[in-house]
């Protein structure tokens, strides 16, 4: 719901970055590489209830992921670095609740479960609707330049990077902010499935 105005906001400052990383030589798949480490590194770090590293870890995570998209968009995008993209960002997604899940079983691993649950719905709905968009030659006025049609929702990177981080600011909550966020995804995925339906008729 927030990406496009999050995308703008940050674009220019991020543009400013890729291009002293692109004269100095970094790819754009060093820097997907790079934030899938880190994004590991802050699952570790909730895993032992080091929370403060793990906000800091998983926030540059995801700076990097940000701009892994403005460097390649200066060089030469290639289907190869999205696919790696979005196959990283999907497997970070779920290396957060289940951390978390190992930090607390008792506490917390009911709720990671449904809340992984509800990343199935709407990660399959999302890439589901990105292939057959891509078949029918759709174009994303949204978010152009992606490497994929990017199906909006209530509960798109933004928010979910603004959830991880509050479960890392507030551990003892994470299971109210998993249930809660996890009723936003299952609300995402319905809109998604009866939107793209009717789209694709």
């Amino acid at each position: 719901m927030l990406d496009r105005h999050t995308q703008t906001l940050l674009r220019p400052v991020l543009n400013v970055a890729a291009l002293v990383l692109v004269r100095a030589g970094v790819s754009a798949d060093v820097l997907t590489w790079l934030g899938f480490v880190l994004g590991l590194t802050a699952a570790a770090a909730i895993a032992l209830h080091a929370w403060m590293a793990a906000l800091l870890l998983l926030l540059a995570s995801r700076l990097l992921d940000g701009l892994d998209g403005a460097v390649a968009r200066l060089t030469q995008p290639t289907d190869a670095g999205g696919f790696l993209d979005i196959a990283l960002d999907f497997l970070f997604y779920a290396m957060i609740p289940l951390a978390f899940a190992v930090a607390n079983p008792t506490a917390n691993a009911l709720p990671a479960a449904v809340l992984l649950g509800s990343f199935i719905g709407t990660g399959s709905s999302f890439l589901a609707f990105a292939a057959l968009a891509e078949k029918r030659g759709f174009a994303d006025t949204a978010l152009p330049g992606k490497s994929f049609y990017f199906l909006g929702g209530l509960t798109e990177a933004t928010e979910t990077i603004a959830v991880f981080a509050s479960m890392c600011m507030w551990p003892v909550h994470f299971a109210v902010l998993a249930y809660s966020f996890a009723t936003l995804c299952s609300i995402t995925t319905v809109m998604r499935v009866v939107w793209g339906y009717q789209r694709l008729r």
